[in-house]
């Protein structure tokens, strides 16, 4: 049980380590949301991916640690929380300490992760807005009003106004 034990704290230190590397991943993210650097955008994309999939790598490992505790504990692996885990070591202050202090700094880390996220996905909201609003105006200034002159034929001969060109011209 004591190796278990610190096999989990171990598990959970470097997943905390690893929380603590994506968060400063999505926080040069933001940066770079705001500078609308796409290439930058991209790599960090892919370093973020490289990130979770280690995190997602120690998830897995932890969830075999729990599963052998489970086992030796004689508790159901579904319904057995880290949380139970600190009252089972209630006759051991210094494990109890080391993991509860592990767990406090994963919720910590994955705590500034989602805020951050939270942060990235409105800004990334918003570029979106700003890029459609934009698109919005340029097909408004092809439709935009006419000026009203007319030849002696009654013809309308105006132009558009707010626009030079009609569109793209490949000869020039």
């Amino acid at each position: 049980m004591a190796s278990l034990m610190e096999n989990l704290i171990e598990i959970l230190n470097k997943e905390s380590e690893s929380y603590d590397g994506l968060l400063e991943t999505s926080r040069k993210k933001t940066s770079v949301i705001v500078a609308g650097d796409l290439e930058a955008l991209s790599q960090l994309t892919e370093e973020e991916q490289i990130k979770t999939d280690k995190i997602a790598n120690l998830e897995k490992k932890r969830n075999e640690v729990m599963l052998d505790m489970a086992n030796v504990l004689n508790k159901d692996v579904n319904t057995l929380k880290l949380t139970q885990l600190l009252d089972v070591l209630a006759s051991r202050p210094a494990e109890q300490k080391a993991l509860a202090s592990a767990i406090d700094r994963v919720k910590a880390s994955a705590t500034a992760l989602m805020q951050v996220n939270k942060q990235n996905s409105e800004l990334l909201k918003n570029s979106i807005e700003m890029v459609e609003f934009e698109l919005g105006l340029l097909q408004a200034m092809k439709g935009a009003p006419e000026t009203a002159n007319y030849s002696r034929g009654a013809y309308n001969t105006g132009d558009t106004m707010g626009v030079a060109r009609k569109g793209f011209d490949a000869k020039q």
